[in-house]
């Protein structure tokens, strides 16, 4: 008789915040959690959540959105403290979004502000100046990421062409995208291609799941033992620190997709 399977996928997707807290508890041998013990729990959940931030980039956490231009017009990505974020358009400091329509007709920026909802952006990766978007002749042509020292060099910083730099700010209640030139008539018909990073989402309810994927079910499991064993079992600290370290290096290690890499000699010719 051939073994039967599940066929089923799908126990990260229902793998309760209450089910992870017990088994973070028994890790430590503790058992039949008080009410206090699970609130605790997910505190520290949401905080381990918090330092995967300092972790490198989580690929599950990359997202792209296209981005409508406007003449003359910065693009600013606002991330509020409630984790929802917005694109809204500005020109000369003026948040166009905030004029009425009367304004907006009488302004020589005249627009119409698409607003986007994108929730809980940390940072921004990579930008494309995309032309005939949705069609078979659409082109995408990369933006040069460039710091402050390079974007305050700058000397027109309200010349108008194609965008072909841009320059991030993370700040603690939203992350800025400031392009430059800014877009002239005819790049205002076009769009930016935007990859960013999000944050990973609050715990919430003990019903709910989290916002991992299956490979870092373990260590995740692994961290929050860890951190429990501070306020519990701090005589186990040390050996939950080295369990929970070594199972996140292999879920970070496989996290992303693998490219080749070539490596070429640099040549060198001494002076003779």
């Amino acid at each position: 008789m051939a073994n039967i399977t599940t066929q089923d996928y799908s126990f990260d997707q229902n793998f309760s915040i209450d089910e992870i807290i017990s088994d973070a508890y028994e890790r430590l041998g503790l058992v039949g959690t008080a009410g206090h013990q699970l609130k605790t729990a997910r505190r520290s959940l949401n905080i381990l959540f918090q330092e995967w931030g300092n972790r490198g980039i989580h690929f599950w956490e990359v997202g792209n959105t296209n981005v409508n231009l406007a003449i003359g017009s910065s693009t600013n990505v606002d991330a509020t403290d409630e984790g929802a974020g917005t694109y809204t358009f500005y020109r000369n400091g003026v948040d166009l979004g905030s004029l009425t329509n009367a304004q907006l007709a009488q302004s020589p920026q005249a627009t119409t502000t698409p607003v986007q909802a994108i929730f809980g952006i940390t940072d921004i990766l990579n930008v494309a100046y995309r032309q005939n978007y949705n069609t078979t002749s659409q082109s995408d042509t990369g933006l040069t990421k460039v710091a402050r020292d390079a974007y305050a060099a700058t000397a027109n910083k309200a010349s108008l062409g194609t965008p072909s730099q841009f320059w991030v700010q993370r700040f603690i209640d939203k992350v800025t995208l400031t392009i430059y030139p800014l877009p002239n008539s005819t790049a205002a018909s076009n769009f930016l291609s935007v990859y960013f990073v999000k944050r990973i989402e609050d715990v919430g309810a003990y019903t709910n799941a989290t916002d991992t994927p299956f490979r870092f079910v373990p260590c995740m499991i692994s961290g929050l033992s860890y951190y429990l064993s501070m306020k519990f079992a701090p005589q186990r600290t040390q050996e939950m620190k080295l369990l929970y370290e070594d199972e996140l290096a292999r879920a970070l290690s496989e996290d992303g997709s693998a490219a080749s890499t070539f490596i070429t000699p640099k040549t060198y010719y001494p002076n003779i």
